[in-house]
C-alpha cells in the first residue's frame, strides 16, 4: 500500500509503498476513508516529538472501516466505521479503570511510537477505537479525536457552566472554528478572536462576537470573559490572560513555536485567581460524547480542502496558508 513515511528525525517524508498492515491479537486493520493534517505534524517534521521512532507512518487522526479483526477482539467485527484515540492506552491501569486513559503511563502515540495514518490501511489498537454512529459523516467523525473531542475535554476540565462566556484565539483555525462550536454546544457565549478581518464575516456565523486584531484584550474586557481557549500560543497568550475575569480559566492548547518561552508575572495570576490548565487529548468518554453531540447537528465539520496521499505537499502547503479556514484532510 501507499503512506507517507517519516524517514527520520528532521530528514522529511515520503510517499512510498510498504508492506500491508496485518492485525496482531487485540489489534484490528482498518481502510481509511479520511485522516487529517495537523500543526502538529509540521512540529514533529522539526523534530519537537522526542518519542517519535522512525521510520513512522504519519498521521494522528483518522476515520475508517474495519477491515480485518485480530485475535481476541471483541466488539467490533468488518464493516464497523470507527476512529481511534490519539494514543493506544494499555486499557488496564488505574487511570484507564478510571476512564482516564490520557493520562495511561503505558500509552503509545499513533505518528509517534506507532505507525499513524497517512496510508490505505492501518493497524490500530482495540483499547482506541471508537465507534462512528450513523449520523455523523466522515468529515465530522475525522476530527473529533484531536479537535472537537479535544476541546470538549478541555472544556470539561475548566468546568465551563452554561451562561458563561468562552473566548477563542486563532478562531478560523482547524482547531479555532470548531471550538466556538463546541463552546456553543455547551450552552456558552463565544467571542472569537482573529487577526485577519476578510475572515470575521465567515466567524459571525459561529460566534456571538468577533474581534479583529493582535490586541484583543481591551474590546474582549467589555463584559466577563470565563474561559479562554488559546490554539495559539506565546503570540496570544499575554492578551489572553489580560482577557479573563476574575475565577477565569484558560485552556492552553496551542504552541505555535515550542523554542518560545513566556514569562508569566505570578502575582497577576493569584490576584485575578486564574486556572491555566495545560491540554493536549480526549478520553474515550470525550469521542464519544463529542460524536453524540456531532450526530445532533451542533457541530458542523469546516474544511479548507481534501487531498490525496500523493499531493500531501499540497496539503502541508494548505496547511501553512494563513488564509484557509478550517481543517485540511487526506483521503488516500
Amino acid at each position: 500500500m501507499k503512506a507517507v513515511v517519516v524517514k527520520g528525525k528532521r530528514e522529511g517524508y515520503e510517499v512510498r509503498d510498504v508492506d500491508d498492515p496485518k492485525p496482531a491479537p487485540g489489534e484490528v486493520t482498518i481502510k481509511v476513508n479520511r485522516a487529517a493534517l495537523c500543526y502538529r505534524d509540521l512540529l514533529q517534521l522539526q523534530g519537537f516529538y522526542p518519542r517519535m521512532k522512525y521510520p513512522v507512518i504519519l498521521g494522528h487522526e483518522v476515520v475508517g472501516e474495519i477491515v480485518e479483526v485480530g485475535e481476541g477482539v471483541v466488539g467490533f467485527s468488518p464493516g464497523d466505521r470507527v476512529t481511534s484515540l490519539l494514543y493506544a492506552p494499555d486499557g488496564t491501569c488505574n487511570y484507564c479503570r478510571k476512564g482516564e486513559e490520557a493520562y495511561c503511563h503505558s500509552r503509545q502515540g499513533y505518528s509517534e511510537e506507532l505507525d499513524g495514518f497517512f496510508a490505505e490501511l492501518a493497524k490500530v489498537k482495540v483499547t482506541s477505537l471508537v465507534k462512528v454512529p450513523k449520523g455523523v459523516s466522515d468529515e465530522g467523525a475525522v476530527i473529533v479525536p484531536c479537535v472537537t473531542g479535544m476541546i470538549y475535554r478541555g472544556l470539561r476540565k475548566a468546568k465551563l457552566e452554561r451562561g458563561e462566556t468562552v473566548l477563542v484565539t486563532g478562531a478560523s483555525g482547524g482547531v479555532g472554528i470548531h471550538a466556538l462550536q463546541v463552546a456553543k454546544a455547551l450552552g456558552a457565549r463565544v467571542i472569537a478572536v482573529t487577526t485577519s478581518e476578510s475572515k470575521a464575516t465567515l466567524l459571525k456565523k459561529y460566534a456571538d462576537t468577533v474581534i479583529v486584531g493582535k490586541q484583543f484584550s481591551e474590546e474582549a474586557k467589555k463584559e466577563d470573559v470565563n474561559v479562554v481557549i488559546d490554539t495559539v500560543g506565546t503570540p496570544t497568550f499575554d492578551e489572553s490572560l489580560k482577557s479573563l475575569w476574575m475565577g477565569g480559566r484558560i485552556v492552553q492548547i496551542g504552541n505555535v513555536d515550542p523554542s518560545q518561552s513566556y514569562t508569566l508575572k505570578l502575582g497577576y495570576v493569584i490576584l485575578k485567581d486564574i486556572s491555566v490548565i495545560g491540554h493536549a487529548s480526549a478520553t474515550r468518554r470525550d469521542l464519544e460524547e463529542t460524536l453524540k453531540i456531532t450526530s445532533e447537528g451542533k457541530i458542523t465539520p469546516v474544511i479548507a480542502g481534501t487531498v490525496s496521499l500523493e499531493e500531501i505537499d499540497k496539503g502541508y502547503e494548505m496547511l501553512r496558508d494563513k488564509n484557509k479556514v478550517g481543517k485540511v484532510l487526506l483521503k488516500p
